[in-house]
């Protein structure tokens, strides 16, 4: 019924880091600040991921997992745990529905199996289960990679029924659930009832949970374009996003965008996507126009005041939508000025945007702990919904239940995951010469003993390729890594080359390489952008 998160305010006697490279990227302004000093005072750290990113020199046990196994690797930490009755059994036993359910669940798994599916040996999944559980409070920091396979939504699930049957919910030091600050949601903007739109004829309506929160998955609607399907896409606008770097399967979206009669994008630089575009809209920088926020882990606002002008005709997105709707005649549902707009979403708590500047941040009251205790979790039954009806009503699985993720064979022998380089934010200042310098060229992560056989050394350029295509990329020998897994660099385009070739956008993009199924994660439509069995060969 809400989301949670570390509460580092007071330190967990042990947290895991769950698919999150925190020191290096956006995981809700967490920073080395925010994480060394806990680990100075005696956290114990369990660190879940393929890749020895730095927090794994620092953890008292890192599960090294197959990439895509991450659900298996969750119900093996759960089956530890509830045979060895390590669970708050008074938290389970007032708070949860559906845990006998989830005990015959378990009962179906075998820890060698989990060893099996998850290459972490068993003895290891029942120390970090028990370390876990026997650590009061403890917390996990997850991070995207579990949102990035066929059944990351119940992951998800999984990973937060970890959380709650430990009893680590809404405690000190164990998973914050902070009250929100009285503003207005997105969801409080939707015009869906109001302009008279079927739901269940929009793009992506099989993914229902998906569809209820009005999101479209993005080969959902690459496949619309493209098949025309559940009607033509003849026109796209993008803002803040460079879809030939970041949408899977990025040959398919090439030619889905080549088949728009008109493509639109708002942007600061020009990208791939941005030169395939028939209009480019220029974007103002993020001190050119007022903003407020959400940052931090908290769901804190934080104001951000205009500093300068935009230069020339640049306007914010925000600005460039509000004035767009006026001129297609819905101005009723927007703002004579698009400032007002911060006057709307603050309506419920009383506060004007000035008032807010001079406070500097913003959040809810009374946050305190084990809210639940006076009215209970935001669910149906009030309680943690271990067994989900409402999942069932939907047709779905209502425990969380996973498949195999996809299997190497003899023609691709190696799973693929992969990362971002630490100077860049997602396909991002690529033409920055500074950063360049320090991340000149694309690396993918190979061990040592699977590059000799085939001729490789460090620095060789090698072609990385699955079922769905072919990229190139520099070969960088790591052994610390499983020998049956390789990790690319993710977001890669080179904008010294021409704009011709859009900036060589296909020669080292990673998502050449990944597929846009099906199958997909049958709740929320994600697909597998980890795990996907590949090989690797010199260039």
């Amino acid at each position: 019924g809400s989301p949670s998160h570390p509460d580092y305010e007071h330190p967990p006697k042990c947290l895991m880091v769950w698919g999150s490279n925190m020191l290096h990227t956006n995981e809700g302004a967490v920073t080395r600040a925010t994480v060394n000093p806990i680990l100075k005072q005696g956290t114990k750290l369990i660190v879940v991921d393929p890749h020895d990113i730095d927090l794994t020199k620092q953890a008292d046990i890192w599960l090294r997992l197959r990439p895509a196994s991450d659900g298996f690797l969750a119900m093996g930490l759960l089956k530890v745990i509830v045979d060895e009755k390590l669970y708050d059994q008074q938290f389970v036993a007032q708070w949860t529905v559906g845990f006998d359910k989830l005990e015959e669940v378990l009962k179906g798994y075998t820890l060698q199996q989990i060893d099996d599916a998850t290459w972490v040996p068993a003895s290891q999944i029942a120390e970090a289960a028990r370390l876990f559980a026997n650590s009061k409070p403890a917390a996990i920091q997850w991070g995207n990679a579990i949102d990035q396979m066929i059944d990351s939504f119940q992951v998800c699930r999984i990973v937060s029924i970890l959380r709650a049957v430990t009893g680590n919910l809404d405690i000190p030091g164990g998973e914050a659930m902070p009250t929100p600050a009285p503003v207005l949601r997105p969801a409080d903007f939707m015009l869906l009832t109001t302009l008279g739109r079927d739901q269940s004829k929009m793009i992506g309506a099989e993914f229902k949970l998906a569809a209820k929160n009005l999101f479209v998955p993005r080969q959902s609607l690459v496949k619309a374009i493209l098949e025309e399907k559940p009607y033509p896409v003849k026109a796209l606008m993008t803002f803040a996003v460079n879809a030939l770097l970041t949408f899977p399967n990025a040959r398919e979206t090439y030619r889905a965008l080549q088949k728009l009669d008109f493509l639109v994008t708002s942007e600061l630089f020009m990208t791939p996507s941005a030169q395939m575009a028939d209009l480019v809209l220029p974007a103002a920088m993020n001190l050119e126009f007022n903003d407020l926020g959400s940052y931090g882990v908290g769901g804190r606002l934080v104001p951000r005041s205009k500093v300068i002008e935009p230069p020339g005709e640049a306007w914010s997105d925000i600005k460039i939508m509000n004035e767009l709707a006026k001129k297609l005649g819905f101005g009723q549902h927007f703002w004579p000025d698009v400032d007002q707009a911060w006057d709307t979403i603050l309506q419920p708590s009383g506060l004007t945007p000035e008032a807010v500047r001079a406070m500097g941040f913003f959040e809810g009251k009374g946050h305190g702990y084990k809210k639940y205790e006076k009215g209970g979790f935001r669910t149906p039954s009030t309680k943690v919904e271990i067994y989900s009806q409402q999942l069932k009503d939907m047709g779905y699985d209502p425990l969380p239940v996973f498949h195999q993720p996809p299997q190497s064979s003899a023609e691709y022998p190696l799973i693929l995951t992969n990362g971002k380089p630490q100077v860049f934010f997602h396909s991002a200042f690529r033409n920055v010469p500074t950063l360049r310098k320090i991340s000149p060229e694309p690396e993918v992560e190979i061990h040592p003993d699977v590059a000799g056989p085939l001729g490789i050394q460090d620095g060789d350029m090698v072609y990385l390729e699955t079922v769905t295509g072919r990229i190139k990329q520099r070969a960088a020998l790591n052994p610390m890594l499983d020998k049956r897994t390789i990790i690319a660099a993710a977001d890669w385009w080179f904008p010294e080359r021409e704009a011709s070739s859009l900036y060589a956008w296909d020669e080292a993009n990673l998502n050449v390489l990944t597929p846009s199924g099906p199958p997909y994660d049958p709740v929320v439509g994600a697909v597998p952008l980890r795990g996907v069995p590949c090989r690797v060969f010199k260039a």
